[in-house]
């Protein structure tokens, strides 16, 4: 209790030089605190620590199960880091649950689809049953918005139906139509999962795909494509 006190105080205190923001941030990520890891060290003004900044915890569960069903973990990573800052038992105001803050009625949906018997919703503060159903829906909303990683995140954030509505028009560079969004939580949201993503690609691939590259182009889906999955949630 006396070490987290701590933890907490330098976090709060005002000040603090870079070297002492990058100290207060290692001893949170050497607890496993990763929220106030990211956080603390996301205040220096000069230094940068990548490492603190793109944890990656849980590595061989979140990287095995994303290539188990052909996603990209840095895609995973960057969107898990903006959900909940890999907070186990994070809890949204909504009532969204753990690491991937995945909604009652969407594991319920998504547990079902990949046969996952007897599923209850105190599981989804199981790192593992998190981890895997909301891999499981983000790879269905992924491929009903044929790889739009941008799409996928504003259905991950907003639903998918207002994603649908919102691509309707002229083709825009991805970083053009994410900024005419009109939610300013899912407008900044999509931004950053695709930030992330691209900080991630270079911590696991040793290269980064670039940002304009992963936020691609936006217009009307494709009309030789299949029809949209109306029963995603």
């Amino acid at each position: 209790m006396r070490e987290w006190n701590y933890t907490t105080n330098l976090h709060t205190r005002g000040g603090m030089t870079d070297r002492e923001l990058l100290a207060a941030a290692d001893f949170a990520c050497q607890r496993e605190v990763w929220d106030r890891c990211i956080n603390t060290s996301e205040r220096t003004k000069e230094a940068f620590s990548a490492e603190q900044r793109f944890p990656m915890p849980f590595r061989e569960s979140v990287v095995k199960r994303s290539r188990e069903i052909n996603l990209d973990p840095a895609y995973v990573y960057g969107l898990i880091r903006q959900e909940s800052r890999f907070i186990m038992d994070a809890r949204s105001h909504v009532g969204a649950s753990g690491l991937m803050q995945v909604m009652p009625a969407t594991a319920r949906w998504t547990a079902k689809r990949i046969g996952l018997n007897n599923f209850t919703i105190d599981q989804l503060n199981d790192r593992d049953t998190n981890i895997a159903i909301g891999t499981a829906y983000l790879k269905l909303v992924l491929d009903d918005f044929q790889g739009s990683g941008l799409l996928a995140a504003a259905a991950y954030n907003a639903g998918p139906g207002r994603p649908r509505a919102w691509r309707n028009g002229v083709f825009l560079e991805g970083a053009a139509w994410a900024e005419n969004i009109p939610f300013a939580e899912t407008r900044d949201y999509v931004k950053k999962v695709a930030a992330n993503a691209t900080l991630y690609g270079l911590v696991i691939d040793g290269e980064a795909k670039s940002l304009k590259a992963r936020m691609g182009r936006i217009g009307p889906r494709d009309g030789s494509a299949p029809a949209a999955n109306r029963d995603l949630p």
